[in-house]
């Protein structure tokens, strides 16, 4: 797919300091210095989402969310995340999934088939 601009220059890459540093504040004046063993609390982040498979995320829009609205999400969110981490508990404490069930009939099923 020839463009027809084979001698265009590439692109520079902005200079070091023109974007953001790793808190994302734009300046290192602006940035939050903590002590090793502090706490930092991510109020403006929003509540972690335990999902159905147990993995966290957040939830994407909590800063546009008025009062009201996360405090009905908070109340609805942890009730789902108590339930998901107690699945997620009981799956640790059944163990590793085994590749023979037993049908119950003292035969055991394997995944090349019925086995006695």
């Amino acid at each position: 797919m020839d463009n027809g601009n084979d001698n265009a220059a590439p692109l520079p890459l902005p200079a070091p300091d023109a974007g953001p540093n790793l808190a994302g504040t734009g300046t290192d004046s602006e940035a939050t210095k903590i002590q090793l063993g502090s706490t930092v609390k991510f109020d403006e982040l929003g509540p972690l989402v335990v999902n159905s498979d147990g993995t966290l995320s957040r939830i994407a829009n909590w800063q546009n969310m008025t009062e009201l609205e996360r405090e009905r999400t908070l109340r609805v969110l942890s009730a789902r995340n108590r339930a998901r981490l107690a699945s997620e508990e009981q799956k640790l404490q059944e163990g590793p999934a085994e590749s023979n069930t037993s049908t119950g009939a003292g035969e055991t099923v394997s995944a090349l088939g019925p086995t006695s």
